[in-house]
């Protein structure tokens, strides 16, 4: 699979000054971390489960959490694990190509138990996430992964949530992110990407954001993501990728914008036009927040519905001016440091305090691909919705 790859070879070839790279779910880690992209969450009670994974996977969705935890209600877990191995051997019959595969669980005996119900169909199968995350929990849960993996024979991820109310509150803060720290570098060739559960924040104290504000302007979430971000996601080696997290609202309706994109990949002077769009139907403060994220160290993002996965993927684009600046910067000739204006002529290029940037966007840039130079957000959202 690749990012994009949904849309025909020629569409891409307009859009892309370099192409996304493909993947599979036997890639390094490194760049199944980098590529998660928009992963999009569906209640594992779904009747015809298969069908939306096939259909999602055709829309450009590349990583999917098929959740038996909040999305569910208590009494329906046990209808919804028989569901889940049904609809898993069911994809497994078809053959077709499938995203990334994790299930959300609640508790640690499941994964060993699902993991020897879906028989063969777990080669599907890319992992867990694992909810409310602490030493204490985690510890249990990674245990349990490495028997099943150990059991099934094949890599299995885990992505932590983190969302207990432990690392939320200031007086127990410092010492929960010590904890996770020591699991998740105990078991850290088995953790892909640590995801942030900010719904459960603002529960802790009785908030919920509008849709025009961002997880990033309602402070006590703000600052939750700054000390994770601190502690988890250095650059030096250390860090993990940290994920994006949810956006509650979908009124956008993709219909809106089909006749729009039938007439041109590149909409013909119609960008504005889509731009506002997008503006009036609430995806404003996605926008905002997708970029918020990167700004904060952020990479990819939780999704509960599908019109948010084109915005999130056309911002992972790395941008022509992004990568002309990261090689640059990383040309071996550059290694003792220096100072140099950058080739757009608009910003200077430090060489030693700018090359983990330059390292991460050249990173982003095999995942996502590099825009053309005259190709923007809005042409990368209007190709990734056109069907």
């Amino acid at each position: 699979m690749r990012h994009f790859g949904h849309i025909a070879p020629a569409a891409r070839e307009g859009l892309f000054f370099q192409e996304p790279r493909e993947f599979g779910a036997d890639s390094p880690a490194g760049m199944l971390s980098a590529a998660l992209g928009a992963t999009l969450y569906s209640p594992a009670t779904r009747p015809r489960l298969a069908d939306d994974v096939i259909k999602q996977a055709g829309r450009g969705v590349v990583s999917m959490v098929l959740c038996l935890e909040d999305s569910i209600d208590d009494s329906e877990v046990d209808g919804a694990e028989e569901n889940l191995v049904r609809q898993f051997v069911d994809l497994d019959a078809r053959g077709s190509e499938v995203p990334l595969l994790f299930i959300r669980v609640r508790e640690p005996g499941q994964i060993v138990d699902l993991v020897s119900r879906l028989g063969r169909s777990v080669r599907l199968l890319s992992g867990f996430v694992l909810p409310k995350f602490t030493e204490e929990r985690g510890v249990p849960f990674m245990e349990a992964l490495a028997s099943a993996e150990k059991a099934c024979g094949q890599r299995l991820f885990a992505m932590p949530v983190l969302e207990s109310p432990e690392l939320l509150h200031l007086e127990t803060r410092r010492e929960a992110l010590r904890g996770i720290t020591r699991t998740v570098n105990k078991y850290r060739e088995r953790v892909l990407a640590l995801r942030l559960g900010v719904t459960d924040f603002c529960s802790a104290y009785g908030l919920r954001r509008a849709p025009d504000m961002t997880a990033y302007d309602v402070q006590i979430v703000g600052a939750v993501i700054a000390d994770v971000v601190n502690v988890l996601g250095r650059a030096d080696g250390t860090g993990f990728t940290i994920t994006g997290p949810v956006w509650e609202y979908f009124r956008l309706q993709e219909r809106m914008f089909k006749p729009q994109l039938r007439r041109s990949p590149f909409l013909e002077g119609r960008a504005e036009e889509l731009r506002t769009a997008l503006i009036e139907h609430d995806l404003d403060g996605l926008l905002r927040e997708i970029e918020l994220d990167r700004a904060n160290g952020l990479l990819g993002k939780t999704c509960i519905h599908p019109s948010h996965v084109a915005p999130v993927h056309a911002l992972s684009v790395v941008s022509h001016e992004e990568f002309s600046d990261a090689q640059d910067i990383l040309r071996p000739e550059r290694g003792g440091g220096g100072v140099m204006r950058s080739a757009y002529t608009n910003k200077m290029n430090e060489v030693k305090p700018h090359r983990a940037w330059a390292e991460r966007t050249l990173q982003r840039a095999e995942a996502f691909g590099v825009a053309r130079e005259d190709v923007g957000f809005v042409e990368l959202l209007a190709a990734g919705l056109a069907e």
